[in-house]
């Protein structure tokens, strides 16, 4: 197959946005192969995908498994074609609530859990210190309820007031300050 000219400037945004998403805990690879499907007009096959990223096919079997799971890549069907073809998801929104949902929110569900099993299991506060412990654990509480109703609120579509954030931490930071 023969490069399209413009494959310089495609692998230019493809390592871009592989950067990007490798920094929000994705394969870099992920994040090109999808850009190569998102800036093409037709569905590639997984060869086509393999040449134009410099990847082994086995990479490209699993790249191409882990983006259908995050239904960030479908199959198409191409007339004339026996090879399975494969086009990008392009509705971004949709891929990214698809990971605030399954993954951010779950990750602050699971802190928020802890700290309240931390702060059940804490003795009563009698001295500075465990106060201090105390309030910060409250605080962290706090943080994680903050942050699922923001999040839950941007999937939703709802204006987000970021004010709440602000004042998170602002009673363990006073504990045992003389005013």
């Amino acid at each position: 197959m023969t490069a399209p000219a413009d494959l310089a400037a495609v692998l230019k945004v493809a390592d871009a946005v592989g950067a990007l998403i490798e920094s929000w805990g994705f394969k870099r690879n992920m994040g090109r192969m999808w850009t190569v499907l998102y800036l093409e007009d037709h569905p590639l096959n997984a060869a086509d995908l393999g040449d134009r990223l410099g990847l082994s096919t086995g990479a490209v079997s699993m790249l191409l498994t882990e983006l259908q799971e995050w239904g960030a890549i479908k199959k198409a069907w191409v007339v004339g074609e026996r090879k399975e073809h494969y086009e990008a998801e392009t509705n971004i929104w949709k891929m990214v609530s698809r990971v605030f949902r399954e993954r951010e929110l779950h990750w602050i569900k699971t802190a928020a859990d802890a700290f309240d099993d931390a702060n059940q299991q804490l003795p009563a506060a009698t001295d500075e210190r465990s106060q201090l412990i105390a309030a910060r654990i409250a605080g962290l509480i706090q943080l994680s309820q903050v942050g699922a109703h923001l999040l839950e609120a941007i999937l939703q579509g709802e204006a987000v007031d970021s004010l709440p954030i602000k004042s998170i931490g602002e009673l363990a930071r006073n504990v045992g300050k003389v005013e």
